[in-house]
């Protein structure tokens, strides 16, 4: 199974959205509210090339993006097996 991290904030829809993904996938992850910590949302961008929007998802510790581009892959039927591996 997959290590997968989510940084998140309460509010976002779009953060919702993949965790709803992911657990209709059978996947847990670690999720990180970067909402009151700025520390934490620094550490989100500096490891997600600069991106300041939630959510970023890394999967085995690769950037994969937000929920846009988890969804594509998962239309495109690539996301399954980077859940596998």
């Amino acid at each position: 199974m997959a290590t997968i991290e989510i940084y998140t904030t309460p509010f976002c829809g779009y953060c919702h959205a993949a965790k709803r993904l992911l657990q209709a996938k059978g996947q847990s992850f670690a999720e990180t509210d970067v909402s009151a910590a700025p520390d934490k949302r620094a550490e989100m961008m500096q490891r997600a090339n600069g991106r300041r929007t939630v959510p970023q998802i890394f999967i085995n510790g690769t950037h994969m993006g937000g929920f846009d581009d988890i969804n594509a892959l998962d239309r495109a039927g690539k996301l399954d097996p980077l859940l596998a591996a």
